[in-house]
């Protein structure tokens, strides 16, 4: 699990639920954040004292995050807040990100580990037979002049092919490290996200997590009062996300010519272009901030959906390959034996 100076992923998101709940209830935030104290960890409460008497001087809850070093997200979504003023909602929500994320890695652990050790297992009782018996076999047959049957062929052939896969996983490890190093990050920010979402498979969850953030948080900022131009600007003052000050700087520099804001936004290929269809249908009633909302709730249960889908699929395909070799290697060394006696 993740730890951001001694604060782990679970411990972020119940202590921003422990704040919302408070806030919710009429707490001032130095109240919550004090009040928070009896819920959490021991470990943790030299630096919720120091954020309680940091917020008594006059510094915002999100810069004791970034001291903090939280989640980027959850230090977001904090900024955020802080604009609009909804602090109890926009917390929650942190946390139930937060919250997802973890269960979801938590499932994919629970599920893959038991079939990645099989597959592990297997490999070594593959590599025992390639180099051990099936030479010997080989031997035999061709002392005895008698013919490989297919299981036997199969599997040499499954140990030819293993070493290159094995050679083309690590070429592509470092090329993509040293694309990463000497090209990727150097990037403008808006380009690196835009190549994510081109992915296959992969570009499709980029979008949709990447437009359900963008559409909470334009949500909360227009349900506030601001203007379209003034959240924008909000993103843009927010320098510490750089995607968000991009975005901002990249859309205001587009509505000052004239532009609408889905075609502003239709140079962002990491954005899901149904959101260009909700502005526009937003714009036209009138209930941008409404439109915003729910399509970001959508964007979130089809992640949520989609993950769950790639995990029935990935468990099932890893016990199939697993059970495919055990079956191929254990006739490989069974059929040998019965053409051995046949030929004596």
């Amino acid at each position: 699990m993740k730890r951001n100076s001694g604060w782990t992923n679970l411990e972020q998101a119940k202590f921003l639920k422990c704040i919302g709940e408070l806030l919710e209830r009429g707490y001032s935030m130095s109240e919550a954040v004090q009040s928070s104290r009896y819920y959490m960890p021991n470990h943790l409460m030299e630096d919720i004292n120091a954020c309680y008497g940091s917020l008594k001087g006059g510094e915002t809850f999100f810069e004791n995050l970034v001291r903090l070093n939280f989640d980027h997200q959850v230090i977001s979504f904090v900024y955020f807040a802080e604009k609009h003023g909804g602090f109890a909602t926009a917390f929650q929500d942190a946390s139930k990100m937060i919250q997802n994320k973890q269960e979801t890695i938590k499932k994919l652990r629970k599920i893959l580990s038991y079939p990645l050790f099989l597959l592990l297992f297997t490999f070594v009782l593959f590599f025992f037979v390639q180099s051990i018996l099936i030479p010997k076999f080989n031997s035999i047959f061709l002392t005895m002049n008698i013919n490989k049957n297919f299981f036997l062929l199969f599997v040499q052939l499954i140990g030819k092919v293993i070493p290159f896969l094995f050679a083309f996983l690590l070429l592509f490890l470092i090329t993509s490290f040293f694309y990463y190093y000497f090209y990727f990050r150097k990037l403008d920010v808006i380009v690196q996200v835009n190549l994510l979402a081109r992915i296959p498979y992969i570009g499709k969850m980029v979008r949709r997590y990447f437009s359900y953030l963008l559409s909470l948080q334009l949500s909360y900022l227009l349900s506030s009062g601001f203007s379209i131009y003034e959240c924008l600007q909000f993103f843009e003052e927010n320098k510490g996300q750089r995607l968000y000050s991009r975005i901002g700087i990249i859309t205001i520099s587009q509505l000052k010519k004239g532009v609408r804001l889905d075609q502003a936004f239709k140079s962002f290929d990491f954005l899901d272009k149904e959101l260009l269809q909700i502005i526009q249908h937003g714009q036209e009633n009138g209930k941008l901030d409404q439109e915003f909302y729910y399509f970001g709730n959508h964007c979130l249960k089809q992640i949520e959906e989609n993950i769950q889908k790639t995990i029935k699929v990935l468990q099932p395909t890893l016990y199939s390959v697993v059970g495919i070799l055990i079956v191929s290697i254990y006739l490989s060394v069974l059929m040998p034996m019965f053409q051995l006696l046949d030929g004596f």
